[in-house]
């Protein structure tokens, strides 16, 4: 399964593919010239050309791919960093324009909605690119490929969903976690009590404090939460993968500009080995604010990032 699934990934990720040089500079790429820029901007470089700036949907507590390190403190994370490329190129899209970055919180509840409406041009967090999304919004190329898990206390019983019959789940509201473990728990006629919380940080501390028997979210999130909070000797990580998730960057649908921008950004990244250093950063060595998740390149996303020309990782 896990064979198939890393191809069919790898087909999904080839569609991204874009013409290289035989010989990309490892630098960034120039600002194009007012002959190169499109005369007619569109969707987001038309917004952004005209406002001045970029709006970046990010999350409070998807570490390390989206979080705020202290309070009053720019978000980071890997997503942040992969987004943050992606502004480079709509600022060489539109002649180096003077443009800032506007930072705005969101959910996975409101996260859509927000795109949708165009109260943010990027979001940039820990979101699945799935065929049920995809038809209201965009995804870039996959930035990490993920699955659900269960975190539990060490003192817990509890190794399996199928062990949660008459015990309280907690999900995070609006996640494709909270779909799917609601379609196992009536599949299986499990029996457990699935309730909701606002974020990953409330999920967290529900578990942690006893008032939940388990949170069910993808393991990426799950090993970044103890590491945070230095968890590792009260709380685990337990089952099978129950769910496979493609995470992306999401942007506007029906916005080609827009979708060629996000495509030469990956590319620059690849060329010039930004993504890679991204994934070490987050991933391999202890972050900015000084976790280690020691996580190495699944052999789904290393697949994908061989479409991009990303061989050595």
């Amino acid at each position: 399964m896990k064979t198939a699934f890393a191809l069919a990934f790898a087909t999904m990720a080839a569609c991204w593919s874009i013409a290289r040089a035989e010989d990309a500079p490892n630098s960034p790429p120039p600002a194009y010239s007012e002959e190169e820029t499109p005369a007619n901007l569109t969707g987001t470089l038309k917004k952004v050309r005209e406002d001045g700036v970029v709006n970046i949907g990010y999350r409070e507590a998807s570490f390390p791919f989206s979080y705020v390190p202290s309070s009053g403190a720019r978000p980071i994370g890997y997503s942040i960093d992969l987004c943050l490329g992606i502004v480079d190129e709509i600022v060489r899209s539109i002649d180096n324009h003077p443009t800032r970055v506007a930072y705005q919180l969101v959910t996975p509840e409101n996260r859509m909605e927000a795109m949708k409406s165009a109260k943010i041009d990027l979001e940039c967090g820990s979101t699945t690119s799935n065929s049920e999304r995809q038809r209201e919004v965009a995804f870039s190329p996959v930035i990490f490929v993920a699955g659900t898990k269960l975190m539990v206390q060490r003192t817990s019983s509890v190794r399996s969903f199928r062990d949660l019959g008459g015990k309280v789940l907690v999900v995070t509201a609006g996640t494709t976690n909270e779909t799917a473990m609601k379609a196992l728990n009536d599949k299986y006629k499990v029996g457990m009590n699935i309730i909701s919380a606002r974020d990953h940080e409330e999920s967290f501390s529900l578990v942690a404090a006893g008032k939940a028997d388990a949170f069910a979210t993808d393991d990426v999130l799950l090993y970044g939460l103890i590491a945070r909070h230095k968890a590792d000797a009260t709380l685990m990580v337990v089952g099978d993968f129950l769910t496979y998730e493609p995470y992306g960057i999401m942007y506007r649908k029906d916005d080609p500009q827009m979708k060629d921008v996000v495509a030469r950004a990956f590319d620059t990244m690849a060329q010039n080995r930004d993504f890679i250093e991204y994934y070490h950063k987050w991933f391999l060595r202890p972050t900015p604010t000084g976790e280690r998740i020691d996580l190495p390149i699944s052999l789904q996303l290393s697949e994908a990032l061989r479409v991009l020309g990303i061989d050595d990782f």
